[in-house]
């Protein structure tokens, strides 16, 4: 394995969705050089996979403080209401400046509706009293991230390096206290030439998306490993409210399509959640845990789904719109619909078959509003942060808000802060990558395992019905497949399979550790040994910081 020189940059963006790309872009207005690291092509991404859209306000008959309302009644006493407040409120001015770039949202005028040409189609999704979805068609992430793309390749001051997946973050260490003082940069493994990089900057920031592979089912695409958060930890930044893993109740149930996701826009719609009782009749079950029925917050209706596939013995529920004609169905969800019918379900005549999934962590990296972390240069955004505007539990569509607007503040933040942070910065001295005494693996089937093994327990003991002995039972695995993995990383040269295997190892224990702590139920966090919510840990945020 070779080891290159370093290669300065002003700004260094690792990940490239929607967050990623967005701050990219922002930093590069004032015409700094800005590298955007991503360990697959550019537009593989969560954000890519996202159907149902944005969340926000732009309809005269809704407001703001609606729009907050939904957000803090979803997250259950544990958001942060100015961060609630700044990000929603920004919503309307980033959304346009994303159109502006020339991103396309669906309109009345395009279904049909000759009244209303120009305004925008507003889907509703669950948790939410009133239509404020902007969407594209069903492929909404898809739409935005092309646009991203697109800018990105175009502005001369962004170097995109794919197929290059970040190692460690480069920090210098505090004296006598916790925590990293400064970060410098970042190690970086570009595998198609196997050659470890040494990347400095001003600042970092951390976009890494989301964890799903953690899970054995997921919506998540496979680079969702949560290498972002997993690399903080290791440096000693304060990681916060891990617990809360949204499980998204609708992922279409078929052998042949794999970790497709059946947007909560269906339901939106008016898609209506049954099981098939003994008989093979189709029967409603929502009421039963909300009032809102199959429109309640996703913490619900994934828990409920999972009681009544349980309790009825049944591999899946179904979600039912067949009340629709197909001709409004293909015009507004025309991806789900021809990825539907791939798997011989046509959505006009068939209920479709779903289950739930690891969908979303609302826990992460701990920033304030701008994304800035305990550690001078590093900045958070996107999922890979946890600002506290989803608390306990996500409202729908506010993650591609928040990734927009977090991206903004964080690079407003960064320039507003510009002559400071090079006051403190200096790339002297920062040591190049070492492999040590590590030499070619000849057991690769310790990663496959390993990685298969730490999948299962969590989806088995650490999923959507928790208890303290499956917890603990988790805990107790972990430990051991830890130790595995940090001889096996130590004893042998980094390939991408090991550094994603070391990073689901990572954020699973921080998973573990976090829903240990919290004894009781909150919103995403279940635990049948704690049921009830304490009013005592409202506004209390579980944070887990490495002693280095």
């Amino acid at each position: 394995m070779k080891v290159n020189e370093c290669l300065q940059f002003d700004h260094l963006v690792v990940g490239s969705g929607l967050a990623g790309l967005s701050a990219a872009l922002n930093l590069a207005e004032s015409g700094n050089k800005v590298a955007v690291i991503t360990k697959r092509e550019v537009d593989e991404a969560n954000t890519r996979y996202a159907q149902g859209g944005i969340a926000c306000v732009v309809d005269n008959s809704d407001s703001f403080d609606e729009h907050v309302k939904d957000t803090l009644t979803a997250g259950v006493m544990l958001c942060k209401e100015q961060v609630v407040r700044t990000i929603i409120e920004a919503g309307p001015e980033a959304v346009q400046e994303l159109i502006a770039r020339g991103a396309h949202f669906t309109t009345r005028g395009e279904l049909g509706e000759k009244t209303k040409i120009d305004e925008f189609d507003l889907g509703r999704e669950g948790g939410h009293h009133r239509r404020r979805i902007l969407h594209a068609g069903d492929i909404t992430g898809e739409e935005v991230e092309r646009i991203l793309v697109e800018s990105c390749r175009n502005n001369p001051h962004i170097t995109i390096f794919e197929h290059h997946i970040a190692i460690d973050l480069i920090a210098t260490r505090r004296i006598g206290r916790p925590g990293p003082n400064r970060c410098l940069g970042v190690y970086v493994l570009d595998y198609k030439k196997n050659v470890v990089k040494t990347f400095t900057a001003l600042t970092t920031t951390v976009a890494s998306g989301g964890i799903g592979r953690v899970y054995l089912y997921t919506s998540n695409p496979d680079v969702a490993c949560g290498g972002g958060v997993a690399m903080c930890y290791r440096a000693g930044t304060k990681i916060a409210n891990m617990e809360f893993i949204q499980f998204h109740p609708t992922i279409l149930y078929h052998p042949k399509v794999r970790s497709f996701l059946i947007s909560e826009a269906v339901r939106g719609e008016g898609a209506i959640l049954k099981y098939r009782d003994k008989g093979g009749k189709l029967v409603e079950f929502m009421h039963k845990y909300h009032d809102m029925k199959s429109l309640a917050p996703r913490d619900v209706v994934a828990r409920a789904i999972d009681n009544e596939m349980k309790r009825t013995g049944s591999e899946c529920v179904y979600l039912d719109i067949t009340h629709k004609n197909e001709k409004d169905l293909r015009l507004r969800f025309p991806n789900i619909f021809e990825k539907c019918l791939e798997a011989g379900v046509n959505m006009a005549c068939d209920p479709i078959p779903v289950v739930p999934a690891a969908h979303y962590s609302c826990g992460g990296v701990m920033t304030d509003v701008n994304g800035a972390t305990d550690v001078t240069g590093l900045y958070a955004v996107g999922e890979a942060a946890c600002t506290g505007l989803h608390g306990a539990n996500r409202l729908a569509s506010n993650s591609l808000l928040e990734a927009l607007v977090g991206a903004k503040l964080a690079a407003q933040h960064i320039h507003s802060c510009e002559t400071e942070l090079r006051k403190t910065f200096s790339s002297e001295g920062v040591p190049v990558w070492s492999c040590g005494d590590a030499v070619d693996s000849d057991e690769q089937v310790v990663i496959a395992h390993n990685w298969d093994e730490i999948r299962r327990f969590m989806w088995d003991y650490v999923g959507i019905y928790r208890t303290n002995k499956r917890l603990e039972r988790a805990k107790e695995r972990m430990k051991l497949i830890r130790g595995e993995i940090d001889k096996y990383y130590w004893d042998f040269l980094v390939t991408p399979d090991l550094l994603e295997l070391r990073s689901i190892a990572c954020v699973a224990e921080l998973i573990i550790d976090s829903a240990l702590s919290r004894q009781e139920s909150r919103g995403l966090h279940f635990n049948a040994d704690y049921p009830y919510t304490d009013k005592k840990l409202n506004f209390t945020d579980t944070i887990i910081q490495r002693n280095l």
